[in-house]
């Protein structure tokens, strides 16, 4: 069995290259062009709580993971709480695509096991992140998906902005979501976000450059419900002329504070 897979990066590149592995462990490296003028770019997200390490296929052809150097896939791919690239976008010819989270064909568990599966048509010249979501059901081994259209802002008038959007990845809140950013330094507290609900993101805003706590609040009330500050996996950093998604993931059922599928803030950059 021949498995493609190709890593696409979204730098200021005009070629990408595709990488075929056999199990007999051979390789075959493959150049191929990427046309500069007719790219789609897209983030992959593994936000379902609980979920397993996946590579991302598009129509079958890998688009996502960790090279191998010895002609065997990688174990690894994009855990939990992953994001593939971790920096700016990987690239995608514009179309209409199956796409796939597949548990590595070297995992020790559940090997070649697609978890999430979404269509979604690329427009040319468009960004665009896709999210496995909700909670990872083990017994059925799914898990839910979604892709949003990052809408992202113009270049910065200057670098005393940031600009940051919420995402709600969370099935079993209550209600929608507020996404709330608090300066460390001056106490002024920001609504950056309102009624997200879930598998929807908000639009990007502008908020002054810092370093700021994050908390999710239900509409209706005051009470912090996901907080990311000083004591509670640290404050982020909102950087000058960058843009940011804040992102909630989770089981708002787990109230442990170390389990690794309690709610959590996380804090990506997009470009």
């Amino acid at each position: 069995m021949k498995i493609k897979y190709i890593g696409l990066l979204a730098v200021l590149l005009v070629t990408a290259f595709t990488t075929a592995c056999k199990k007999d462990k051979s390789i075959q490296v493959i150049d191929v062009p990427v046309d500069a003028t007719n790219i789609s770019r897209i983030k992959y997200f593994n936000f379902a709580a609980g979920a397993p390490s996946v590579n991302f296929y598009a129509n079958g052809v890998k688009v996502s993971g960790i090279l191998s150097s010895t002609g065997s896939e990688s174990a690894t791919g994009t855990a939990y709480g992953g994001v593939y690239p971790a920096s700016n976008y990987s690239i995608i010819k514009p179309g209409t695509y199956k796409v796939n989270g597949i548990v590595p064909s070297t995992a020790a568990t559940n090997a070649n096991v697609s978890i999430s599966e979404i269509s979604q048509s690329l427009t040319n010249e468009k960004y665009y992140s896709l999210y496995t979501c909700g909670i990872y059901n083990s017994t059925t081994k799914t898990a839910e998906s979604f892709v949003l259209e990052d809408v992202l802002p113009g270049p910065a008038a200057s670098n005393v902005v940031s600009y940051v959007r919420f995402v709600n990845t969370i099935p079993n809140g209550t209600s929608a979501m507020n996404l709330i950013i608090k300066n460390s330094v001056s106490g002024l507290e920001t609504v950056v976000a309102t009624n997200i609900a879930y598998k929807t993101g908000s639009a990007f805003v502008a908020v002054p450059v810092g370093s700021y706590e994050l908390y999710v609040r239900y509409p209706s009330s005051s009470t912090n419900v996901i907080s990311r500050n000083g004591t509670t996996n640290g404050v982020v950093n909102f950087l000058g002329g960058r843009a940011f998604t804040v992102g909630a993931r989770g089981d708002m059922t787990v109230t442990s504070a170390t389990a690794s599928n309690r709610p959590l803030l996380d804090n990506t950059a997009n470009q």
